[in-house]
């Protein structure tokens, strides 16, 4: 059955993907886009990038905004969030991950809307950063709406992973963290991931439900990914490791320097998230024994990330790394 969905964070790549598939699946989208500094025509781009998607111009950070140029006093079944704060610092974080994503459920529930499908992030399993609080903290105040939820938690995405395959092309080593054993995951595809978030509309099985969801095959360790980049490429592997020790001594300058000069936190909290994702998996984590579990973490999808390293590699695919960067 198809639904009038109202979708917020459309412009980024995950929230492209969703679109794509939404309207695939027959749905009736619009999406709130906000207007671009400097653009005397804001929709141009969102057009571009968002065919067949009916789109308005507002800001989803202010609550007026939203229901004056977003909802507009209409009647909508479903909102799709893929809203997520551009760096992950702290004031940004709560402002977007949580503030903004709370007022967005608020404003739907006034439209009529009885499903909300979120999109989260797997690691706030283990919440020690700023971002992670706050995408629990909107998790919290959606399951505590009374409304249908489907709270998607994906693992790593390809664009946060595929930074070295340019480097690694012109001859230089791939680098790691530790030993490049220290973490895995099941890397996802932006189509793949947005194909899911469209299904948890009419799936029952995904309905107020958290979903932890992964790319199809293994899980992969950073050494294993750059193994493969090599093979692709036709060479003999070559790293280079990082100590995680680096970021420790990193952090604690960068804090210690925040005490007088404040615009450091910032700087202090990226660093943080850079050891975070050095040293953590993105897998579900077992409550129990604490550890990651690549058994436990479903896989979903066809697209793999030797398939888009190829693509790549051919210039058959681009890649759109925004804040997904790790190196």
């Amino acid at each position: 059955m198809s639904a009038r969905v109202f979708v917020i964070g459309a412009t980024g790549t995950i929230g492209r993907a969703a679109v794509r598939a939404l309207l695939a699946q027959g749905h009736e989208v619009v999406c709130l886009v906000r207007q671009r500094a400097g653009s005397e025509q804001p929709l141009r781009h969102s057009e571009r990038i968002l065919p067949g998607a009916a789109l308005r111009v507002g800001d989803v950070a202010n609550p007026v905004s939203l229901a004056r140029d977003g909802f507009r006093g209409e009647h909508f079944d479903v909102l799709v969030s893929c809203l997520a704060s551009r760096s992950g610092e702290p004031r940004d974080a709560w402002a977007v991950d949580h503030r903004a994503t709370v007022n967005a459920i608020e404003a739907a529930r006034v439209a009529g809307v009885r499903h909300v499908v979120l999109l989260s992030a797997i690691c706030v399993q283990k919440p020690l950063l700023a971002f992670q609080h706050a995408k629990l903290a909107a998790e919290r105040a959606l399951i505590d709406s009374g409304l249908r939820y489907s709270i998607v938690r994906p693992t790593a995405f390809f664009k946060s992973l595929s930074g070295q395959v340019e480097r690694v092309r012109k001859g230089k080593p791939f680098l790691l963290f530790g030993d490049g054993r220290l973490t895995a995951c099941k890397p996802t595809s932006d189509a793949d991931l947005g194909e899911f978030i469209a299904g948890c509309i009419t799936d029952p099985a995904r309905h107020d439900r958290i979903l932890p969801i992964g790319g199809p095959g293994p899980a992969m360790t950073p050494r294993e990914q750059g193994e493969a980049l090599f093979r692709l490429l036709g060479r003999e592997p070559r790293f280079r490791e990082v100590p995680v020790r680096l970021l420790d001594v990193i952090i604690a300058a960068l804090s210690a320097l925040s005490r007088v000069f404040p615009r450091l936190a910032d700087k202090a909290e990226l660093a943080r998230i850079g050891r975070y994702y050095a040293t953590e998996s993105m897998l579900v984590l077992d409550p129990v024994s604490g550890r990651y579990d690549a058994d436990a973490t479903p896989s979903t999808g066809k697209d793999t990330l030797l398939d888009f390293h190829a693509a790549l590699l051919r210039g058959e695919a681009s890649l759109d790394r925004g804040e997904h960067a790790v190196f």
